[in-house]
């Protein structure tokens, strides 16, 4: 069977056992078609990119699915008609992740695209064109070139 990976929004205004309960719903139509749920992750209750519904905020979870196309299907249908999912996401993978997911993982062992890395800055670009004006000789206000080392 295919591996997927499906991240569903959830909104604001409903508790964490709530969202419980909707992971509980969705399991149970995955294992019902025949398909299994290898790990769920709930990634906390994040800001939104822009409104949704007129919520500003949302709660993340994903799961990681061992099942065949039809129960994807199933678990998609009964998303778009259940009022309190905002999104939905589901990736068809080759193989599902070990461990916890980036978004699990934390800021602190996530330092591999910090921004500080190999960034060097405006200084260095303007010390190179100081260098590159003192090597041209300056001119008069009539363009004529004056080098002051003796004329």
């Amino acid at each position: 069977m295919p591996f997927y990976e499906h991240v569903f929004i959830a909104r604001q205004d409903i508790s964490s056992a709530q969202v419980d309960g909707l992971v509980e719903t969705f399991k149970g139509l995955i294992e019902n078609d025949g398909g299994k749920v290898v790990d769920t992750e709930y990634w906390g209750l994040k800001n939104l990119a822009y409104r949704i519904k007129k919520n500003r905020k949302g709660h993340y979870v994903m799961l990681n699915i061992d099942s065949p196309v039809a129960a994807i299907n199933e678990l998609e249908r009964n998303e778009r008609l259940h009022d309190d999912v905002l999104r939905y996401l589901t990736l068809r993978v080759d193989a599902l992740e070990e461990g916890p997911s980036v978004m699990a993982r934390g800021r602190k062992e996530r330092s591999g695209r910090d921004r500080d890395d190999g960034y060097r800055g405006r200084s260095d670009s303007n010390d190179e064109s100081k260098s590159k004006s003192a090597d041209r000789p300056k001119k008069d206000d009539d363009g004529a070139d004056n080098k002051e080392s003796g004329e």
